[in-house]
């Protein structure tokens, strides 16, 4: 049986929040929160690979320390807008 898109989308947040590295969960989670949802199937896709990468190669393409996989660059740079804009309002 296929996973629904309620429990894809749950899942996805739920790991967007638990990474293993706190800065992580802190990025990818408020992300996730405001995103996930609007998503189309590519962007979830994109997405859900994002999830399988390690937080030690993640945190250094966010923060424009390393370049990031071809098929991440659009969405890690987002997300880097993202976080920014998020910690420029606090």
């Amino acid at each position: 049986m296929s996973e629904t898109q309620e429990a894809r989308l749950k899942r996805m947040a739920m790991r967007s929040w638990r990474r293993g590295m706190k800065e992580m969960d802190l990025i990818l989670g408020p992300y996730a929160d405001a995103h996930l949802a609007e998503m189309d199937e590519d962007r979830l896709v994109i997405f859900d690979r994002l999830l399988e990468e390690n937080d030690q190669d993640l945190l250094p393409w966010v923060l424009g320390q390393n370049v990031a996989p071809a098929y991440l660059t659009e969405l890690i740079a987002e997300i880097g807008v993202y976080a920014r804009g998020r910690l420029a309002l606090q």
